[in-house]
């Protein structure tokens, strides 16, 4: 089968395509043909293998994991001898983030634990679109307890990929939403459903009169001292992305109870919630740009310049 595959850490380029091995299925596996893939921050990072500390963890000179792509959608094409809840010709998505990746290719062996059956109103392309930013704005959102309708919950990086989600499963929830974002992505974050809406090149929401429940930050750029500012009295804070290894440090020694770091999980449970979501018209996937497989390199490249408004998606021919 094609994939593609890279040897050394490096920008896009390093990536090729290659023929390898179609894999099988273990026991709790499931083998998917890959219709379509989803490109997120952590694949850039995986190539260039920064911040150079995770290479302790992704392999020191080279990476242990040859094939990039954590979001997938596509159709079951065979099941593990244990699997029960998919069978051949089903319909699904699922994330690979802590299994190996591998989305990158015609086909993936995806352990049934991280998948769960497409919701019926997206097309592949729009599924494939959801499990890792999704599921990083639910875990984020819920990292303190439950959002309650009264909440006052602010989003920092509103029109990014788990932004653009965590807007509308805010809202959804009940909450009142404040989305911060740049000049040319403000009706973008309107039409997601924000409440309130301000623009980071003109206005500093940490400095403002209104304080917050909640807040999500997406983007990882604020101290913890401007979180703590913006924060309502019992207000708590959960940060799931980091512009730098100090913003990171930072929130890890200093954050405490009330500013949390957030590194989501994948699984089936958060899956069928979303889908039951999606399904609902609560919330909906937004696509910046879609390329072809044979241009994976060159999404990876325009996602890493960091002005993607919302998901970049793969569609496999």
């Amino acid at each position: 089968m094609r994939a593609f595959v890279y040897e050394r850490y490096g920008p896009p380029e390093r990536l090729r395509m290659d023929e390898v091995d179609k894999p099988a299925p273990n026991a709790d596996q499931v083998l998917v043909k890959v219709l379509a893939a989803s490109v997120n921050a952590a694949d850039w990072h995986l190539l260039r293998g920064k911040p150079l500390f995770s290479r302790a963890t992704l392999g020191l000179l080279r990476p242990k994991h040859k094939i990039l792509g954590g979001d997938i959608a596509g159709q079951v094409e065979a099941v593990g001898s244990d699997v029960t809840r998919f069978t051949s010709g089903d319909a699904v998505y699922a994330n690979l983030l802590d299994h190996g990746y591998g989305g990158f290719a015609d086909y993936v062996a995806v352990p049934a634990a991280v998948m769960a059956l497409k919701p019926a109103n997206l097309s592949f392309e729009e599924a494939a679109a959801v499990p890792m930013a999704a599921v990083t704005a639910l875990q984020g959102l819920g990292r303190h307890g439950a959002i309650q309708p009264t909440q006052r919950v602010l989003i920092n990086g509103a029109t990014g990929g788990v932004g653009s989600f965590a807007v509308q499963l805010a809202k959804a929830y009940g909450a009142e939403v404040t989305a911060v974002t740049s000049t040319p992505n403000l009706d973008l974050v309107r039409s997601l459903g924000a409440d309130h809406v301000v623009d980071y090149t003109t206005t500093d929401v940490t400095r403002g009169e209104r304080r917050y429940d909640l807040i999500l930050d997406t983007v990882g750029n604020r101290s913890v001292a401007d979180l703590r500012q913006a924060l309502a009295e019992g207000g708590k804070a959960a940060v799931t992305g980091f512009t730098s290894v100090a913003k990171l440090l930072g929130v890890s020694l200093r954050g405490g109870k009330d500013v949390a770091q957030v590194q989501a999980h994948v699984t089936s449970r958060d899956l069928e919630l979303l889908s039951e979501l999606i399904e609902a018209g609560k919330v909906r996937p937004r696509i910046d740009r879609r390329y072809p497989f044979a241009d994976i390199p060159a999404a990876i490249a325009y996602l890493e310049q960091g002005h993607a408004k919302a998901k970049v998606v793969v569609t496999m021919p």
